[in-house]
């Protein structure tokens, strides 16, 4: 199939209608919080924790903190881990396939996230109810 002029100019005329929500001027990723940050041509950043968006998921520190933003400004890439993201998608809440978005919703990752987490209060609490026999089985 080949490629004519006018179709060059329709794609570039829906680049330039997208890019008019807003496009990524720079990136990088803040790995005491493990978010990535988006600047914006408009001067807004979009912040999203990196295991929210599908291929960043379990990525270490040094991978996820090499972020390339893409000539026009709508996707952002990760060489070391081969993933690419659509910026607009991102700034619509899509973090991923409709695969992705089915299986991995916003709750389960926050609450795995939260579950994993070590704090004082928790072991003590978990050590009370040590005491008393634990979790209570479930009935049928």
């Amino acid at each position: 199939m080949a490629i004519s002029e006018k179709d060059v100019a329709d794609a570039e005329a829906r680049a330039n209608e997208t890019r008019r929500a807003g496009y990524a001027i720079r990136a990088r990723y803040d790995g005491r919080r493990r978010r990535i940050i988006i600047g914006l041509d408009s001067g807004l950043e979009i912040t999203v924790p990196a295991e929210m968006i599908e291929g960043l998921q379990g990525a270490s520190n040094d991978e996820l903190s090499e972020i390339e933003v893409s000539p026009n400004g709508l996707g952002l890439h990760w060489q070391a881990l081969d993933a690419d993201v659509y910026v607009p998608a991102l700034m619509n809440g899509v973090f991923g396939t409709a695969r992705f978005m089915s299986e991995t919703t916003a709750a389960q990752m926050l609450g795995a996230r939260g579950g994993r987490s070590e704090s004082s209060a928790k072991g003590e609490a978990a050590r009370r109810n040590g005491q008393k026999g634990g979790r209570p089985r479930k009935t049928a």
